[in-house]
């Protein structure tokens, strides 16, 4: 009828678990035969992104990164809403634009801001890492 069960030990688990874990910076997805990206035929099939008109630099751009520097590269406002949905060119309050003013970074200054709030300028202690035995039957 089949395999209904396998027994392992820990330690042959944890080797075939590791097995399944792709390679550091290793495309977990690849394209073959016209989508392949040397592809002859590739930039017929594939659209072409509408090229925007050039655009004035935004007021809340980074100022180590010049506008139009690198193409479809996101401003910094852009990745914060999308990785950790936090607009920050949106008031909470009001919902009006919001716009950069200053970028702190030095660390002095930084310290004696959050000071002057009543906030912690140092970062909350990091606790040790947990030891894992794996050979530890549960």
């Amino acid at each position: 009828m089949g395999t209904s069960h396998h027994v392992m030990t820990p330690l042959e688990f944890m080797q075939r678990l590791a097995a399944l874990v792709p390679r550091p910076r290793l495309h977990l997805i690849r394209f073959h035969g016209v989508l392949a990206p040397n592809a002859k035929l590739r930039k017929v099939v594939v659209p072409v992104p509408e090229q925007t008109a050039t655009t004035p630099a935004h007021e809340g751009d980074c100022a180590h990164t010049p506008a139009g520097s690198a193409k479809g590269r996101m401003r910094w406002a852009q990745l914060l809403k999308r990785v950790f949905d936090i607009d920050i060119e949106q008031c909470p309050h009001c919902g009006g634009q919001l716009r950069l003013i200053a970028a702190i970074e030095e660390p002095a200054v930084i310290q004696g801001i959050l000071t002057h709030l009543g906030l912690a300028a140092r970062p909350p202690p990091r606790a040790p890492a947990r030891r894992v035995d794996l050979l530890q039957v549960a």
